[in-house]
This record gives C-alpha cells, structure tokens and sequence, in this order.
C-alpha cells in the first residue's frame, strides 16, 4: 500500500470557491479502483493550509489515479483557485493496526 500525506495552500480567501472542486476531486478518487482513503482537512491554526492523506492499494492504482480526467480538471483548477505551495510524500506501508 501507498500512503501519501502533505498539505497545499491556497488563499483563505479562496476557500469557499474552492470547496465545490474539493469536494468533487475527493468523490471521483474515492470511487477509484485502489483507493483506500482520500481526505482534505483545512487546519484549524492555519486558514488556507489543507492537509492531504491518501492510501492506495498499489503504484499501479495510483498511476491511474494521476492519469484520470478528474485529477486533469482538477489541476487546470489550481490558477483560478490561487493553489501553490503542494508538499506531498509517498510511504510505502505494511499492514495497519490499532495503536
């Protein structure tokens, strides 16, 4: 499996203009084959800064995933949105467990 956390900012101001693509960008990956989790979370000290966990069951899985319509329309979004600064990390993961 694929963990992938990071966060992206944008302009506070953005935010209510940017949720509708948000929102449709985490349903369209939630209904990919392979994916396992994919949430945005805005931080609560840091208006503007959206923190990203994705799992994916396999490389493959999020090689389609960067290859989709969906994530296309999604980033030809970013300009409009005043998206920038991305920072995001892939880990590969064994088997989860309650801690």
């Amino acid at each position: 499996m694929l963990l992938i956390v990071g966060t992206m900012r944008l302009p506070p101001d953005k935010l209510d203009q940017a949720r509708p693509a948000m929102a449709e960008m985490i349903a369209r990956s939630r209904a990919e084959d392979g994916c396992i989790l994919y949430a945005y979370a805005g931080d609560v000290l840091d208006a503007g800064l959206i923190h990203i966990k994705e799992l994916w069951r396999d490389e493959a899985a999020l090689r389609r995933h960067f290859a989709s319509d969906h994530i296309r329309a999604w980033r030809a979004a970013w300009p409009a949105l005043g998206i920038g600064a991305r920072d995001l990390v892939a880990y590969e993961v064994g088997e989860a467990r309650a801690v």
